[in-house]
């Protein structure tokens, strides 16, 4: 049954090359495959749900995104496991990717909170959290 399930999310980028690039192979890991593809974007699905990234139009490129405003603060996905979480940790940091909160890292949500998080190119907060008692 996928009622009230989400069915796609989709989000408008300042650059799809970088973007594709960047979610691409965080998505894989997760268990997406790539869905569908065109000349200003690209979308990857798990099961019944899909993300989607497009290219904002040049006219719209003039105020940046900042997860502080209106609207989306950040994306939180699955992870199977503590040492899921780890892994990808590791992963992120051979890409070059900032992890954020790092002082407080892997509980910087708290005590009973094992996760991960970062930024993508334009600064969308992602998280990446285990099950509690994994």
């Amino acid at each position: 049954m996928t009622k009230g399930l989400i069915h796609h999310i989709e989000l408008y980028v300042s650059d799809i090359n970088r973007t594709k690039h960047f979610w691409g192979w965080f998505l894989e890991e997760l268990g997406y495959t790539s869905f569908q593809e065109w000349e200003n974007g690209q979308s990857w699905k798990i099961n019944h749900t899909y993300i989607v990234f497009v290219q904002t139009e040049d006219r719209f490129l003039d105020i940046p995104y900042h997860r502080c405003r209106v609207g989306l603060n950040h994306l939180a996905f699955h992870a199977s496991s503590r040492q899921h979480v780890d892994e990808m940790t590791e992963k992120l940091k051979e890409r070059g990717i900032s992890i954020l909160y790092s002082k407080a890292h892997p509980f910087a949500g708290g005590d009973n909170h094992y996760a991960v998080y970062f930024e993508d190119p334009d600064r969308l907060k992602v998280e990446l959290v285990a099950p509690i008692n994994t």
